[in-house]
């Protein structure tokens, strides 16, 4: 369905009525002046837009700094560089900040907490998730991973707080252990003030999710323009659209990959639009779906936020034109697909050390540019007993993989192929 289709749809109507587009400061009611974003124009010249998150009224950045992918040096955080992006993402009004318990081996959390204490907690929206799985299967755990998780953040509140990376398992744990009844209670004292979820399953278990709790204020989603029928994202976000709830976008460049597309795709959308970034067509195209409220980009260097800010102040959705140039960069593009690894790190650490983000990347680096000489370089510089053929076929890995990829089975057919 484009959005054409869509908003002729009864549908765009009704579920889709808190999020009619903001093109200026000026069509908005005027904000109440406890309003924390009140001092942001909506569409002031190298601003990113901002759109309302449905009927809770608050406006959100369309763009939002995800914090799972901040630059590293030595396997650390580089907090002097990662700081000078935020400072730039901030002077933009790019200032939703996602972040959550496990990114960076638990360290995303307390940067966020340093970094953002030297603004004043008005200016931005802090965001984070309750991974149940590691809250050692009771309530008290989920209290205890809460209260380091404010305490990592320097904060007394979250803007915005999900339960993270719903799934059958993690629905059913989170039941078991009670703890949407704690984040609601969370909520009543203020120290939580929009709650939702992240989401990696099927249709089917996010239709079974949201008929089961009406709490949700937004919904997160793997969402982009491979996905929208690969993932089955387009049945995602019609189940949330339809259910009257606004969706937060993850992984609109499948960690990276649609930033830097195969040759002969990347030639398509730089021949139709040669100033503009080949990661901006996977935004716009995010922007132009009515129920999307905000664009989370896991931003890891310098040049990511200026590009960016660039796409988003303001956004230009596509035109029909650009949707069809589009649509044939894509049937170029999935001539090449291999592994659909996002590199998310979730499948990590492996057991007995198989390092699978990482050849999994090599591996499709390899079936987009066919140099097989880089691939054998590459994948040499791997240890040895972290290579593809070390993998002990445990299956520990894709009990936490989002995409559901067949890894051991993925890892046995890259060894077999590199030799």
């Amino acid at each position: 369905m484009n959005r054409r289709d869509f908003l002729k749809s009864a549908l765009a109507v009704t579920a889709l009525a808190p999020l009619a587009r903001i093109t200026s400061g000026a069509e908005s009611a005027a904000p109440k002046a406890a309003d924390p974003f009140a001092a942001i124009d909506l569409n002031q010249p190298g601003k990113v837009t901002r759109r309302r998150l449905g009927k809770t009224g608050v406006t959100v950045p369309l763009l939002g700094f995800g914090m799972m992918r901040l630059p590293q040096t030595g396997g650390k955080i580089d907090r002097a560089t990662a700081e000078a992006m935020i400072a730039e993402a901030m002077k933009a009004g790019c200032n939703y900040f996602d972040t959550a318990y496990m990114y960076h081996g638990g360290e995303s959390e307390k940067f966020t907490g340093e970094a953002l204490s030297k603004y004043p907690r008005s200016s931005y929206t802090l965001t984070s998730k309750m991974p149940v799985w590691m809250a050692q299967g009771t309530r008290q755990g989920v209290e205890r991973i809460f209260r380091e998780q404010l305490a990592r953040c320097r904060t007394d509140y979250f803007d915005f707080y999900l339960l993270h990376s719903l799934d059958t398992r993690n629905w059913e744990t989170a039941k078991k252990l009670g703890a949407l009844d704690f984040l609601k209670k969370m909520k009543a004292e203020g120290k939580i003030r929009h709650l939702g979820f992240s989401f990696h399953d099927t249709p089917e278990v996010l239709r079974t999710i949201v008929k089961e709790e009406k709490a949700w204020e937004f919904g997160q989603i793997q969402l982009n323009y491979l996905d929208w029928d690969l993932y089955r994202s387009r049945e995602q976000y019609e189940i949330l659209t339809e259910a009257g709830i606004p969706v937060i976008v993850m992984e609109p460049l499948r960690g990276g990959a649609l930033a830097e597309l195969s040759p002969d795709a990347t030639r398509i959308l730089k021949n139709a639009e040669p100033d503009r970034s080949v990661a901006s067509w996977a935004f716009r195209y995010l922007a132009s779906l009515p129920n999307v409220a905000c664009i989370l980009s896991g931003m890891t260097r310098p040049e990511h936020v200026t590009d960016n800010i660039k796409t988003f102040s303001p956004i230009r959705e596509l035109s029909e034109v650009e949707r069809k140039t589009l649509n044939t960069a894509l049937l170029a593009y999935r001539k090449h697909l291999a592994v659909p690894c996002t590199a998310c790190r979730y499948c990590m650490p492996c057991p007995v050390g198989v390092e699978i983000p990482r050849i999994f990347g090599i591996y499709n680096q390899f079936k987009i540019s066919g140099n097989k000489w880089l691939l054998r370089n590459n994948y040499n510089a791997i240890p040895e007993d972290s290579r593809a053929d070390a993998c002990v076929n445990c299956g520990k890995c894709m009990q936490h993989c989002p995409q559901k990829i067949q890894i051991p089975a993925e890892l046995r057919k890259i060894a077999q192929e590199i030799g």
